[in-house]
């Protein structure tokens, strides 16, 4: 692994083991989760309120207590529940008449809305630590307790997390995915969010959290990233953002429960801190970021259609195969 290091005691094979082990774990977790009304309620209203009582008393001493774990945990199970309810939310008005949260033009600007504040957090912290810690050598996170090194990767990588917000296109063509025998689950669809974002996005937060949290990326940047899109590629097809906001949120709060894991345990993986590696992936980053919007241009100037205002990539077969799922 030439961009990471294991801790000691620990064999290359149990690491690669225990990662896959994870990336399963939150896989089916997800499945779970997103499958009924019921089980998302449980995943994402009572387990984070029992697990909340836990952290603030009998982990008091051993969790992440300060602002950005916090935020992370909360944000993202905010996210969760957002969906859930755009999801499952629905009631009559005074006339008989039924209505659904999903057909309300403002609710539907929750989920790219929400995604791009989570990118331009983690642009925030990729230009803070460029600018403060590119001294050689780098230096320890104030609030992370971890050691980063600032330099160029971090400018590039800032400007690729930007053009990934410019290119979310189709904000109002969020849909619903409508039950079959196969699938309950009512996915929270998005059409106009197809792989090559996906990718793109992939990339760049990897390469933030190899920059931003090199100590947890193995785990938090690889594993966590490519659960989502395994799902949105093969059982949950059209619905990444929600199998991202899932994910992220159970990662999120078994980080939480179990924060030794990722920092002290047998299995940690630390970063290697090779400059030449920060380097090669966020220019990674930028490139395919800068590729994704030379594209969206490009169908812009075709379709002659405002990407915020309405779906860019209608043509495209998979917009229709994902679109041909909802109610």
């Amino acid at each position: 692994m030439f961009a990471f290091n294991y801790a000691a005691g620990a064999s290359a094979p149990a690491v690669i083991a225990v990662w896959v082990l994870v990336l399963v774990s939150l896989y089916v977790l997800n499945e779970i989760s997103r499958r009924s009304k019921l089980t998302g309620f449980l995943f994402f209203f009572v387990l984070p309120v029992v697990l909340s009582v836990l952290w603030f008393t009998a982990l008091r001493e051993k969790t992440y207590l300060d602002w950005f774990h916090l935020v992370k945990v909360y944000s993202s199970t905010a996210g969760c529940i957002g969906f859930w309810c755009i999801r499952f939310i629905k009631g009559k008005d005074k006339a008989g008449k039924e209505w659904k949260l999903s057909e309300n033009k403002w609710a539907l600007c929750f989920p790219p809305l929400i995604l791009s504040i989570n990118i331009l957090e983690a642009v925030a912290r990729d230009f803070q630590v460029g600018i403060q810690y590119s001294m050689p050598g780098g230096g320890m996170l104030a609030d992370e307790a971890m050691h980063v090194i600032g330099g160029s990767w971090n400018y590039m990588n800032a400007i690729a997390g930007l053009l990934n917000i410019v290119t979310i296109t189709g904000w109002f063509g969020i849909v619903v995915r409508k039950k079959t025998k196969s699938d309950t689950s009512k996915d929270m669809l998005w059409p106009d969010m197809l792989w090559f974002w996906i990718i793109a996005y992939d990339v760049w937060n990897f390469a933030y959290t190899y920059n931003c949290l090199p100590g947890h990326s193995w785990y938090c940047g690889l594993a966590l990233l490519i659960a989502p899109t395994l799902c949105a590629f093969t059982l949950g097809k059209g619905a990444w953002l929600q199998h991202r906001a899932q994910t992220l949120a159970l990662w999120c709060m078994f980080a939480q429960t179990f924060p030794l894991f990722l920092d002290e345990g047998r299995f940690a993986v630390q970063s290697t801190y090779n400059e030449t590696i920060y380097f090669i992936i966020s220019l990674a980053a930028l490139l395919v970021n800068i590729a994704v919007f030379i594209y969206m241009i490009y169908k812009m100037k075709k379709t002659k259609r405002n990407p915020y205002k309405a779906e860019l990539y209608t043509d495209l077969q998979a917009y229709k195969t994902v679109k041909a799922m909802a109610e």
